[in-house]
């Protein structure tokens, strides 16, 4: 059982496609199947197609199953470039367009999920399905903000002046990719800490090394917001399967979920005793459900 375990959570060797003349990282599974849309997994922030390590060879005996290193992350290139919503969304569609072929489903997990709403309603050539795991990415505030009292205005914009500094963003970028801070950060939004393993750490370590790293985590602080989640809803025509991680400290999943079917009612969502990465923790639960939802659709 134990050798079994180990080859289910082996990483699958992947290769590379040219974009852009950027080298993209790619793994591809399983066979394609007449009458069942092709899988695309995309990952979240810091993270790469390792993060999908327990869900691709399950999925794979299904369904054909790709995932892709977005530009800037795991062993895809990192070019001083800036990133943001739509340079993902950009890459995602021409990697479906140009290499998959035919139309897929999406399914993104937190900057890997908005990066893929934002194809499937941008783009809604591309995508017969959408499924979001924690998803990342901001809505319309339809509040007025209160003003914050003089010292929090005066720290909030120092420290988004110092993020903006190269040499700001260089030793914030040193200090959190050290081994011990990635595995305390994941430890805080995993709810199982058994989850979190030295093989885990070692995935999300390793990318940052790369040259070029520094100038990514850089760029995100930098770049512009894209677009609101309501406004890509509103846009969104494919089906939609919310899976949340509910004890996710960085988002509240609930209060989350309500504003997600607000603006798209007729979503299908499961709630999950995971953090932010349920795909990783509980991926038994996420293959099921996953798998289930893509039969669903296929079949209407």
């Amino acid at each position: 059982m134990q050798a079994t375990q180990e080859a289910v959570n082996a990483p699958i060797p992947g290769t590379y496609w040219q974009w852009r003349e950027q080298s993209i990282y790619y793994v591809r599974a399983g066979e394609r199947q007449a009458g069942r849309p092709p899988l695309l997994l995309i990952h979240g922030f810091g993270a790469s197609t390792d993060h999908w390590r327990k869900n691709i060879s399950v999925l794979a005996q299904d369904f054909e199953v790709w995932a892709i290193d977005l530009l800037g992350f795991g062993r895809s290139a990192k070019p001083e470039w800036q990133y943001g919503g739509d340079l993902w969304r950009d890459q995602l569609y021409d990697f479906i367009t140009q290499v998959i072929g035919q139309p897929v489903v999406l399914a993104g997990n937190s900057l890997g999920g908005y990066s893929a709403l934002c194809v499937s309603s941008q783009r809604p050539d591309a995508a017969v399905g959408l499924v979001l795991l924690n998803s990342a990415g901001p809505f319309t505030n339809a509040k007025v903000p209160t003003e914050p009292n003089p010292m929090q205005k005066f720290i909030r914009e120092t420290s988004q002046a110092v993020l903006r500094q190269p040499w700001g963003s260089f030793l914030l970028f040193q200090y959190m990719r050290q081994r011990s801070m990635i595995r305390q950060t994941l430890e805080k939004v995993y709810l199982d800490k058994s989850a979190v393993t030295d093989q885990l750490v070692e995935e999300i370590y390793q990318p940052s090394c790369d040259p070029g790293a520094t100038k990514v985590f850089a760029s995100v602080f930098s770049s512009p917001q894209g677009e609101n989640v309501d406004v890509l809803l509103q846009q969104l025509k494919c089906p939609l399967l919310l899976l949340w991680g509910e004890a996710d400290p960085w988002m509240s999943a609930r209060e989350r979920g309500a504003k997600f079917r607000q603006y798209y009612p007729q979503l299908t969502e499961h709630y999950l005793r995971a953090g932010h990465c349920p795909h990783d923790e509980v991926p038994d639960q996420v293959n099921s459900l996953l798998r289930s939802w893509v039969l669903e659709i296929s079949q209407k």
